[in-house]
């Protein structure tokens, strides 16, 4: 079977300078001239004709401005589909140049008080039994001590009251304190009662902070010392993946119900500057995507659909052309 006259027509005009969609319309040709007998080519007819199609530089303009917002459109919605915790400042973060603060909460005490509910776990350096199992928590006998555990680590539970009940020197008011002063305190009342020459290691095993999105690696990470920074849990997380955009980075901190968002550009490299990226407990950290990896992901998604429908459609008419 030859060839339809507009197939002819396209060829021609694929040689000019003009916007040329020759592929498109010879698969569109092919396909009316199966239904319209009248558009194929006679011998009769000679073998092409001398026709130029052209489509004016100011329409093909227009055509591109078209596709290109349909593009940014949907790149964006694909993103916001995979995107977690939106928020309506969440626009900020086209423009963003280093740190912007939404609800900003102020400045957070630089060392980390501690709290009731705590899990303090405690060991004494120059003793390693000391504090490294339930077997050796408890040297004096006192029946009244509370003992857990987190992840293997022996902890003490601060009470309602403040205190924390630890072996042999009973309750120690540590509510308010830094993990510095409160490690000290204990230091010295062991020192006085029941240990010799005590370094007394102190550390909050129930503080931590969530990180969602494009890392390396997601999930719970601890706050094990003070003044963790972002670029601490990053780089323990081991770092960002290839689809990630640095400028989306936020941080979700305090009251759920109105929290305060700090967004970061990770891009400038300014932003290390600020205090704000010291990390608090349960903070939560989402880094999305870029809005290319979005929408390739959502083209592929509705690939996966239109595909076999293509097949369907181009055998339906393979079997209509060897049937005629």
């Amino acid at each position: 079977m030859k060839l339809c006259i507009i197939h002819h027509l396209l060829k021609k005009t694929i040689s000019k300078s003009y916007f040329s969609v020759y592929f498109f319309f010879s698969i569109f040709s092919h396909i009316l001239s199966i239904f319209n007998p009248v558009l194929r080519v006679s011998p009769k007819l000679p073998s092409y004709i001398p026709i130029e199609i052209m489509i004016p530089t100011k329409a093909i303009l227009k055509f591109l401005c078209i596709l290109s917002i349909s593009i940014a459109l949907a790149s964006c919605a694909a993103r916001k589909e995979h995107s977690l915790f939106n928020a309506p400042s969440d626009v900020v973060t086209d423009t963003i140049k280093q740190v912007y603060v939404v609800n900003d909460q102020g400045i957070s005490d630089a060392y980390y008080k501690i709290k009731v509910n705590d899990q303090l776990a405690i060991r004494n350096v120059q003793n390693k039994e000391f504090g490294a199992s339930t077997s050796s928590s408890n040297p004096s006998g006192n029946q009244n001590v509370v003992a857990g555990s987190i992840n293997g680590t022996l902890s003490y539970l601060v009470d309602l009251d403040g205190k924390v009940n630890l072996p042999a020197i009973g309750k120690v008011e540590v509510v308010g304190l830094s993990r510095r002063d409160a490690a000290i305190k204990i230091q010295g009342l062991y020192a006085k009662q029941l240990l010799r020459d005590p370094i007394i290691e102190l550390s909050v095993i129930n503080l931590k902070v969530t990180l969602l999105g494009e890392f390396s690696k997601q999930g719970n990470f601890l706050l094990e010392r003070e003044n963790t920074t972002l670029i601490d849990i990053i780089g323990e997380a081991g770092g960002i993946n290839k689809t990630a955009d640095p400028k989306t980075l936020k941080i979700i901190r305090g009251d759920r119900s109105h929290p305060e968002i700090i967004y970061v550009n990770l891009n400038d490299i300014n932003s290390l500057a600020s205090k704000k990226l010291i990390l608090q407990n349960n903070d939560i950290i989402v880094l999305q995507q870029t809005k290319s990896s979005a929408l390739s992901e959502k083209l592929t998604s509705v690939n996966n659909i239109v595909q076999p429908l293509l097949v369907v459609a181009n055998l339906a008419v393979l079997i209509f052309t060897l049937t005629r």
